[in-house]
């Protein structure tokens, strides 16, 4: 499956602020979600820890269509960015996922622009752009299998992978 990664790059990538107005970046984007904001700070289960990195959680969910990074997901970005800034040997690579509905190519490019959501991010609260490297795998590497809405839910992430 390692050529499933796509190297597309886009420019704009929303951020979710709970301090500012959000940044959506995504005028005439099909995207759903744009300044959407939940009440609870919920934080993911620190499921893909293996390796090296932080003891924190690592995976930023979106809606469906959606390449907003929530604001309950902002504690993720934190942690993982404050470790990062103290640790400026390290680097992560940034893996975009979707859901199994939609084309290949649709959900390769989502995928990056999740990818580069979560960078965009992550720059913001410091860390270096040499630090990270964002790609896709679209809906090639599904975190769960089957076909209900929970499913559906789990599969749309980013996941923060430090790398050795």
């Amino acid at each position: 499956m390692g050529g499933c990664a796509s190297g597309v790059k886009t420019n704009k990538a929303p951020v979710e602020s709970q301090t500012a107005a959000p940044v959506t970046g995504n005028a005439g984007a099909n995207a759903q979600g744009a300044g959407q904001s939940q009440v609870a700070a919920v934080q993911a289960p620190a499921e893909n820890n293996a390796g090296p990195g932080p003891d924190v959680p690592r995976s930023v969910y979106f809606a469906f269509n959606s390449y907003v990074v929530e604001s309950k997901y902002r504690p993720v970005l934190e942690n993982n960015a404050q470790y990062l800034v103290s640790h400026p040997a390290a680097h992560v690579q940034l893996q975009g996922n979707t859901d199994a509905r939609g084309s290949r190519e649709y959900n390769l490019a989502l995928g990056q622009k999740r990818a580069d959501a979560v960078m965009k991010g992550m720059e913001l609260l410091g860390v270096k752009p040499s630090q990270m490297e964002a790609i896709s795998f679209g809906k090639e590497k599904p975190k769960a299998l089957g076909t209900t809405e929970a499913d559906y839910a789990e599969n749309r992430r980013v996941d923060i992978v430090y790398q050795k």
